[in-house]
């Protein structure tokens, strides 16, 4: 008979693990060693699971590069004891840690899926336990030795998303995450239906995780009457080394010449000035316009479909390998992780 196959849960904080204090009444984190105390459930589930938690869990508005680096190592030690990785996280920036994950992991053959709800698992309505269950269940399955999803991905709602390919877009309802450039890896319902023509498969070289990360990076929005003097002082941040500009539609910006000029002045200087849509579905095309003619001309680099979320990791990625000018260039235009259609 076939062993049951792994699932190593990692809670780093979020809604999904509260419950209420008995004496004070107050939001609490459980301990997720009594899982079943709260997901009974989860006994029936086909796989072993066992969990550990951050000595102190998060709020995710908080998660940085130092939380993103503890995960990855969890992850690490862990890769060879576990066929697959549930990471419980807060909601509102589990779009950018899938991201840094999915940079972060080299040659990943097992899931990795981040899921959370936006109630607290300890309230009647939770949507935390369906997404903790599901998302259980297909990081535990396999066909034969082959796992269905070995990749990083976000659970929630009934959804399967490629976690470098989704951003958060409601605050207010369960379905909570939308991957407008690409389409859904799964589908739960009354069974579990995968979409295999769109998972991405790494390379069966031995796994390994590259945590460095670098964070000088900025994002400058552009907006009708936006003034000279704050473009200008995005342009010339003290040490930072990347500048993401949202434009207008297919990455679209005003011709005004002391615009033109500041973002060609920055890039002669060393800047790395990245151009990513203010639009959620579609990207970048420069030069279909005459407003982006003069930005492709310059050297700022498209984003194509990339969400901002992406581009924001893969860029601390990239200057964290040590990637400058034309080699950032050539990386953050190449597909690495199934980020960007190419």
């Amino acid at each position: 008979m076939e062993s049951k196959r792994s699932v190593l849960l990692i809670y780093t904080g979020g809604t999904v693990g509260m419950v209420k204090d008995m004496e004070t009444g107050h939001l609490a984190p459980f301990d997720f060693n009594n899982l079943e105390s709260q997901i009974p459930e989860i006994k029936q589930i086909e796989a072993r699971v066992e969990a550990i938690s951050f000595e102190k869990p998060i709020d995710s508005s908080n998660m940085d590069l130092e939380h993103w680096t503890r995960l990855a190592g969890i992850i690490k030690n862990n890769y060879e004891k576990y066929d697959g990785f549930v990471v419980l996280h807060g909601s509102d920036t589990m779009a950018y840690t899938a991201s840094a994950l999915s940079f972060m992991c080299y040659n990943l053959s097992k899931p990795i899926i981040l899921t959370g709800s936006q109630l607290p698992i300890g309230v009647v309505r939770t949507d935390g336990k369906e997404n903790i269950i599901t998302a259980i269940d297909i990081a535990s399955a396999y066909e034969g030795s082959r796992p269905m999803v070995p990749e990083v991905s976000i659970y929630f709602e009934n959804l399967l998303y490629r976690g470098n390919r989704t951003y958060k877009y409601n605050a207010e309802h369960f379905e909570a995450f939308r991957s407008p450039n690409y389409p859904v890896l799964a589908e739960a319902g009354v069974n579990i239906k995968y979409n295999r023509e769109y998972i991405f498969r790494s390379s069966p070289e031995p796994f390994e995780t590259d945590t460095r990360m670098n964070n000088r990076v900025a994002v400058l929005s552009l907006f009708p009457g936006i003034s000279e003097h704050i473009v200008r002082a995005a342009l010339t941040i003290r040490e930072n080394k990347v500048l993401i500009i949202r434009t207008y539609g297919s990455g679209n910006a005003m011709t005004h010449r002391w615009f033109i000029d500041g973002i060609k002045n920055a890039i002669d200087s060393g800047l790395l000035v990245v151009n990513v849509s203010q639009c959620r579905g579609g990207g970048v095309t420069q030069g279909r316009y005459e407003t982006s003619y003069e930005l492709a001309r310059m050297g700022v680099i498209s984003g194509g479909d990339m969400l901002l979320e992406a581009a924001i990791t893969k860029s601390m990625h990239l200057l964290g390998k040590g990637l400058d000018g034309s080699e950032f260039k050539r990386n953050f235009q190449q597909n690495l992780k199934g980020e960007i259609t190419v």
